[in-house]
């Protein structure tokens, strides 16, 4: 897959286990304005599933694209309310 998205923030979570992940992507989400995109960097590789999971139960995010680099997953959710 190609990541072609005008970022608006990078979300560092390297190093944090689940929950912790989602919680933060949850929070900087809510910060950022309608078509914003957020860049989450993660190294737990349940962040692939968690946020996956996450975005398709809650109303006014949509999950982008995932991409699985070994030891960094990258997740790029856009807040579409």
């Amino acid at each position: 897959m190609s990541t072609e998205f005008d970022v608006t923030e990078t979300l560092d979570v390297q190093g944090a286990s689940c929950p912790m992940p989602v919680v933060k992507t949850k929070q900087a989400i809510d910060d950022l304005e309608e078509g914003e995109v957020l860049e989450v960097v993660a190294t737990d590789s349940g962040s692939m599933s968690d946020i996956e999971g996450w975005a398709a139960g809650t109303d006014g995010v949509s999950l982008l694209e995932q991409v699985d680099d070994g030891d960094v997953y990258k997740h790029y959710v856009e807040k579409t309310a």
